[in-house]
């Protein structure tokens, strides 16, 4: 029988690879938004309210593009909307000590690689999730942080070097499932054609970029789901 202290513990070591990661990737985060223009405050502040990269990283486009709320709100629907379908899953593995409240917490520190390690659970408790959730956290703001201080001592050179791990995370987020699946591929070229048609079309270009990244996402995953529809359930 496993006491609530030992599943505690349990949850915060299968936190610390998660922790690494996300301490890598928010420091180009913190990098980035200080050189868009926000102080380290600010950066820190939208890493602790948030802990999603790619919406993050994808609002704070927006935010460098002017554009407006309802374009915000729309793209952190579009990106962010994985979560429910994952919270849904992990409802079903949630024994009764997870309740009212409890479950609002956890949905606030739920991301892609804290459902990868629940999920793995045959019953997934309040002490596991509560100590799996801690060290991501820390790993994710203080790698702002970090970034964020850093870059204003670091050189340019290095820091425009480390900018570019930005673009590095999206390739090694779709290009592993783009290799196994020509369905998946499929999509990624058709959201890179419709990109270059609201960049290189007269009239289209004028749309922001962030209605075109939105647009662009959400018609590519029509078009293939309608043409290329997966059987798996």
């Amino acid at each position: 029988m496993k006491t609530g202290t030992s599943e505690w513990k349990r949850g915060l070591v299968s936190g610390i690879p998660i922790a690494l990661g996300y301490f890598a990737v928010s420091f180009t985060f913190g990098i980035v938004a200080v050189s868009s223009g926000l102080n380290w405050q600010e950066a820190v502040l939208i890493s602790a309210l948030n802990l999603t990269s790619a919406g993050q990283f994808a609002g704070l486009n927006i935010m460098i593009a002017s554009g407006t709320y309802f374009e915000m709100a729309l793209s952190q629907l579009v990106i962010n909307l994985r979560y429910a379908l994952m919270s849904v899953a992990l409802s079903q593995k949630a024994d009764q000590s997870i309740h009212g409240i409890y479950r609002w917490l956890f949905a606030f520190f739920h991301t892609d690689e804290i459902f990868a390690v629940a999920a793995g659970e045959e019953r997934l408790t309040r002490r596991f999730f509560s100590g799996l959730m801690v060290l991501p956290f820390f790993g994710w703001t203080l790698g702002t942080l970090a970034g964020a201080l850093g870059g204003s001592i670091l050189p340019d050179m290095i820091c425009d070097a480390l900018g570019l791990a930005l673009y590095g995370m999206f390739i090694a987020i779709f290009i592993p499932a783009a290799k196994g699946s020509r369905k998946v591929m499929a999509v990624v070229a058709l959201a890179i054609c419709f990109s270059c048609c609201f960049y290189y079309i007269p009239g289209l270009n004028r749309i922001s970029s962030g209605f075109a990244i939105i647009i662009s996402a959400v018609a590519a995953a029509a078009l293939a789901a309608a043409v290329l529809p997966s059987e798996e359930v």
